[in-house]
């Protein structure tokens, strides 16, 4: 069995590589980059070998966390993203998770919660899905009963959605491939719902579709 392949970001080298021995003595992990700026990684993008998942710091010069989930959303279309912080603010917990983290840990966190999370989000796709949908349940101020979801979708729309939930976790490409049609209009897709629904992330297209059970294996 290969290790999980771990990316680390964190401006803070003495900070990274504590991390990194934890890491790596907690199971079958391997940090496979690091990288102690959020403009360096991006620019680096994409990594050779894949990271199965990356542990972002949220307080970095540059760019901070948010705004590197942000760009690495447009870059690779997918992430597994567990957010460390030592800022326990509701403000960047519900940006990074609306953003696309799939999890959140203050940095002061034991070993045995570093690895729950790890573990959670290489398993499961999230650390706390419960904690994730009822954040972005509530991030969008609109009253439940003035979307009517249902009417607001093309079947062409549902179907992309539908993609997107699949638990193989398609690319965007492969996406297009099944639906036989081109990037740019996976790439229309994605962004009329964005649009439409406030949604900034993959993860949100997900949790939305959870929310309102319009998709495999939601219903």
């Amino acid at each position: 069995m290969e290790p999980i392949r771990i990316c680390l970001i964190d401006d803070h080298a003495i900070v990274r590589q504590g991390l990194k021995e934890l890491i790596q003595r907690l199971g079958e992990y391997q940090v496979v980059h690091e990288f102690d700026d959020g403009d360096q990684f991006l620019e680096s993008l994409p990594l050779v070998p894949i990271p199965d998942m990356y542990i972002l710091d949220y307080s970095m010069p540059h760019k901070n966390g948010i705004e590197v989930l942000q760009e690495l959303e447009k870059k690779t279309g997918e992430h597994k993203v567990l957010l460390l912080t030592q800022h326990i603010d509701e403000q960047i917990i519900d940006d990074a998770y609306h953003h696309g983290a799939r999890g959140f840990l203050h940095k002061n966190c034991s070993a045995a919660d570093l690895k729950f999370a790890i573990d959670n989000i290489i398993n499961f796709g999230y650390n706390n899905i419960t904690e994730i949908l009822n954040r972005i349940k509530n991030y969008d101020v609109r009253k439940e009963e003035e979307l009517p979801i249902t009417f607001e979708m093309t079947d062409k729309e549902l179907e992309f959605l539908t993609l997107v939930c699949d638990e193989r976790e398609l690319t965007y490409d492969q996406m297009a491939k099944i639906m036989n049609v081109t990037g740019k209009t996976i790439d229309a897709y994605r962004t009329t719902l964005f649009d439409r629904f406030q949604i900034r992330s993959k993860v949100g297209l997900v949790l939305f579709s959870y929310k309102h059970r319009l998709t495999e294996p939601f219903l």
